[in-house]
């Protein structure tokens, strides 16, 4: 059992984590200027507030309260960076149609996107002490906007990182069985080959030109959920494991966010760089989610 105070540290660190990775990979162009982070986070950190204002006001998870209020979000700031099929979803429920197929036809079988992933820290936070729970939980609010097999298992591997790193005290993480873990959750091929390779890495310090091209670092949930939980293994801080996930490329906020979210979980709110908290955008909103959600948990352990 992990300590109540640990405990928030970590709900904290997992949000804000999310938060300054996103803003780290989207910030990239504007180190030149002597700022790292951009001035503002995108729909990765915008999509996940979402989520954990969802929990935190009907104390759990409840799919179609989580749709509207990823819908007013969106409403709101339509302008965070959003990718083509969110939009198109939430359109068409504001119009009465039903979003779920929306969702399911969007794409044939449905996308297989990171967009369910990188949201995906605040459901996993919550539910990080039941994986069997998580995984229920994680597939359905992944249905929301990605139906397809692989976009719902890239969440849940994602997910089941975080919980992981949440259960895990700092200074005692095993990077194999870590590894060994989320690969016994894998039903997909894909996922479990990729998790092959990360312990292959683990092992052989892989070049990047080799990890982008064999873990990938594009917006597939599969290119890019495994390229995130070796960042975060590869290196033992925070700050050493978000800097490598930016310098990957490609779809680098979301993949900087799935890292953070995962090694802020298992660091804790402590180990983010006080000058990256300080350039964050609605930092204070975020870690009172966080918080208010850990309080909630507490009461239920």
């Amino acid at each position: 059992m992990v300590e109540k105070e640990v405990l928030r540290s970590k709900f904290v660190g997992s949000l804000l984590g999310t938060a300054v990775g996103d803003s780290l990979g989207a910030g990239r162009w504007l180190r030149s200027a002597g700022r790292e982070l951009s001035p503002f986070y995108t729909d990765d950190t915008h999509m996940t507030i979402g989520v954990a204002e969802s929990l935190v006001d009907k104390k759990g998870f409840d799919k179609d309260h989580m749709l509207e209020t990823l819908v007013r979000n969106w409403e709101r700031e339509p302008w965070r960076g959003y990718g083509p099929g969110p939009p198109r979803i939430f359109a068409a429920y504001r119009r009465g149609e039903d979003p779920y197929e929306v969702a399911r036809n969007l794409y044939p079988g449905g996308s297989y996107g990171n967009g369910a992933a990188m949201r995906v820290a605040p459901i996993a936070c919550f539910y990080y002490d039941d994986l069997d729970r998580l995984k229920e939980v994680v597939y359905e609010a992944s249905s929301i906007t990605h139906a397809h097999p692989l976009g719902k298992e890239g969440a849940f591997l994602q997910a089941s990182a975080i919980a992981l790193a949440v259960r895990t005290e700092p200074g005692h993480l095993d990077p194999f069985d870590f590894v060994e873990q989320l690969r016994a959750l894998m039903e997909h091929d894909v996922y479990v080959r990729k998790l092959n390779i990360i312990r292959r890495f683990l092992s052989s310090r892989p070049t990047k030109s080799q990890v982008i091209r064999e873990l990938g670092n594009s917006v597939e949930a599969f290119n890019s959920v495994p390229t995130a939980i070796y960042a975060f293994l590869a290196h033992d801080q925070f700050e050493s494991a978000l800097r490598y996930a930016v310098s990957l490329g490609g779809d680098s906020d979301t993949i900087s966010a799935m890292t953070g979210a995962i090694a802020g979980a298992y660091h804790g709110r402590e180990a983010i760089p006080d000058r990256w908290l300080a350039e964050l955008e609605n930092k204070d909103y975020i870690e009172h989610l966080a918080v208010r959600l850990w309080k909630i948990k507490v009461k239920c352990l």
